[in-house]
Order: structure tokens, then C-alpha cells, then sequence
């Protein structure tokens, strides 16, 4: 794997060679194109440099144990056991590097939350999801904007889809995506039993405009009267909009706005997400049973996470990681999971990549 290295550094050095360059330079276009590509491998360049003064001074210390002079050999044998431990980690970084990347990794996501099992509680527990996402999101100096929403009398939400916006966030949210089961004592419960109750997270990557373009010809867009919980009419006009893109059948609505037009713009935002990720899961078949096994039908039997609340415990149940600080993770501190998570599936990637390789 590490044999395609030099060839990395090569483009690495003729890279820099082409950005002091006077005419790229006066090439915009060019130069932004060769500066990018310049950031995206300075990493891996450093990490593979330091690789390869690892195993140099590996060479120079195993040439000392020939020496006669037995300080010397015991010197040289100390630093072997030093250079061995480095020279691992840093083939683990550049492995963790060479990990394929998924080409979606940069974009904007939408989150669907909605409730499943459980009524009331269940929509709670969606409102505190949505709560934990978006306080996550502020720490990382992300925007967060909802794009639909349908609130319960209580507080909580038997739907709630929002926009999250900034660097590299599908990187960080796409494994979220499945079944969250909440374990907990519900408002709603005057005996004090525990009751358990589901919600379902779907992570869309944002498909922009320029990258899928859907004829008009093929949306249906229909108009009616926005309402809240209990019914009640939130306004007085026909301003929520449903779109429908009648070759896939996807459906997108959105009443939040008071503005046909706003909503009619965030619901094709919507609906252009779910059109590529159908897209996507077409073309491939192994990331759609994925999905489907992830997010089933809102029932509590295809869990990926378990929040107890009691015992202030929450578990992944695709790692096997535990951990005993519920209170701040529903205040948006993720961090470890995600970490994990990613960790894991770029564990896998790797090991997928080698045996294609061998």
C-alpha cells in the first residue's frame, strides 16, 4: 500500500513547482485547481516524510549494533525499540491517510428525525435528538436550519427534518443514521415504569442544483393550508407546498415559512436530497441494505443505539461502545461516538481496500 507513496510525493513536489509558476499564477482558474490539490496531499506528504526518516534512522542504528564497542550496541539497541514503536504509529496514520474517501464526505446534510414507537414519548425523545444535533452542530460552528417540522402539544415532534451546514459534516453525521431506542421514565407516566420507545435519524447528503437537475416537468407542486398541533390553523392562506417528483415518486413538504415561495424553495431542497440519496442507493446495492436494515420502520427490533436514561448509559450496539455520561451527550457532546465510529468503518475500509488489493 505504502508503494504508491513516491508517486504522491512526486505530484507532491511538481505541485509546488507549478504554483511558482508566473503563468499558473496568472491562470485563476489553474492555480485554484493546482492550490487545492496541493492542501489535500501536504498531509499525507508530511505524514510519508516522516515515514521515511523513521525507517532511514531504523537503517542507521541497526548498522551500530556491528559496532564492538558495547555502549554503543546497547545505545543503538534502545533506540531501535524507540524507532520500532514510532515507525508503527506512523504507518498507522498513513493507513488511517490512504483510507479511501468517500466522495460525499464535504457536503451539507439533511437530517430526518421522526418519531416510532412509543406515541408521545417517542416524539419527545425526537425533540431532544434534534436538540442534541444542533447544540453538536453549534459547538462546531455549524449552521443548523429546519426546514420542516411537525411539533406534538407536548413539546416534542412527530417529524422534524433540518439543514445542517459547514465543513465536512456527512463526515461526521453519516453513521447516525438508524434506529435510536430511549429507555426512560416518560413525562407522561404516573406509575414511574420505564418505558422504551423508538425514533428513527435518516443523514442525506445535500444535493446541490448544479449536480442534479430535475426537469420541471417532472414535479408535481400542490399548495394547501399549513396547520399545528391540535389542528389549528397556523395561517390564513395556502402556503404550504408538497412536492412530488412523479418518475421516482419521491414527496417533499414544507408549511414553516409563511411564504409559499420559501417553502416551495426548502421542500425542493428536501426533496433533491432524497432524490439523490434513491440515486445513490440504486447504483448501490450493498449501501441500500444497509440503510434499509438501519432504518426499518421506526420499530424498536432494528436498534443501532440504546439511551438509558436510569443508568445514564448509552450504547452503540455496531461497535460495542459504551458509555456512562448520557446527561452530556444529549447536550451535544458526540465527539467520543463519532470518533468511534469513524475509526471503525475506516478500520474496515482498510481492511476491504488490502484484500482487493491481495
Amino acid at each position: 500500500m505504502f508503494e504508491k507513496l513516491q508517486g504522491v510525493e512526486d505530484r507532491y513536489i511538481k505541485l509546488e513547482q507549478l504554483l511558482s509558476d508566473p503563468d499558473v499564477v496568472k491562470d485563476r482558474a489553474a492555480y485554484q485547481k493546482y492550490i487545492k490539490e496541493h492542501g489535500e496531499l501536504s498531509k499525507l506528504v508530511s505524514v510519508y516524510r516522516s515515514y521515511q526518516k523513521v525507517k532511514n534512522d531504523l537503517k542507521g542504528s541497526e548498522e551500530l549494533l556491528k559496532d564492538s564497542d558495547p555502549d554503543i550496541k546497547e545505545m543503538a539497541k534502545e533506540e531501535i525499540g524507540a524507532l520500532e514503536e514510532q515507525k508503527e504509529v506512523i504507518e498507522d496514520e498513513l493507513k488511517r491517510l490512504l483510507t479511501p474517501k468517500d466522495p460525499l464526505d464535504g457536503k451539507n446534510v439533511i437530517v430526518e428525525i421522526r418519531a416510532g414507537t412509543g406515541g408521545e414519548e417517542a416524539s419527545l425523545f425526537a425533540g431532544d435528538l434534534f436538540r442534541m444535533y444542533s447544540r453538536y452542530s453549534e459547538r462546531q460552528n455549524w449552521k443548523a436550519e429546519i426546514m420542516s417540522s411537525h411539533p406534538t402539544g407536548m413539546g416534542g415532534f412527530k417529524e422534524i427534518i433540518v439543514m445542517i451546514s459547514g465543513a465536512g459534516v456527512y463526515r461526521c453525521f453519516k453513521y447516525e443514521s438508524g434506529i435510536h431506542r430511549v429507555q426512560r421514565v416518560p413525562e407522561t407516566e404516573a406509575q414511574g415504569r420505564v418505558h422504551t420507545s423508538a425514533v428513527t435519524v435518516a443523514v442525506l447528503p445535500e444535493a446541490e442544483e448544479v449536480e442534479l437537475n430535475i426537469d420541471p416537468v417532472d414535479i408535481k407542486v400542490d399548495v394547501y393550508r399549513a396547520t399545528g398541533p391540535g389542528g389549528q390553523s397556523v395561517n390564513t392562506t395556502d402556503s404550504a407546498v408538497r412536492v412530488t417528483h412523479i418518475p421516482t415518486g419521491v414527496v417533499a413538504t414544507c408549511q414553516d415559512q409563511k411564504s409559499q415561495h420559501k417553502n416551495k424553495a426548502k421542500a425542493m431542497q428536501v426533496l433533491r436530497a432524497r432524490v439523490l440519496d434513491a440515486m445513490i442507493q440504486e447504483q448501490n446495492a450493498k449501501r441500500s441494505a444497509e440503510r434499509k436494515g438501519q432504518v426499518g420502520s421506526g420499530d424498536r427490533s432494528g436498534r443501532i443505539r440504546t439511551y438509558n436514561f436510569p443508568q445514564g448509559r448509552m450504547t452503540d450496539h455496531r461497535i460495542g461502545l459504551t458509555l456512562y455520561k448520557l446527561e452530556s451527550i444529549m447536550q451535544g457532546e458526540i465527539d467520543d461516538i463519532i470518533n468511534e465510529l469513524t475509526t471503525y468503518y475506516q478500520a474496515q475500509a482498510l481492511k476491504n481496500e488490502e484484500s482487493i488489493q491481495g
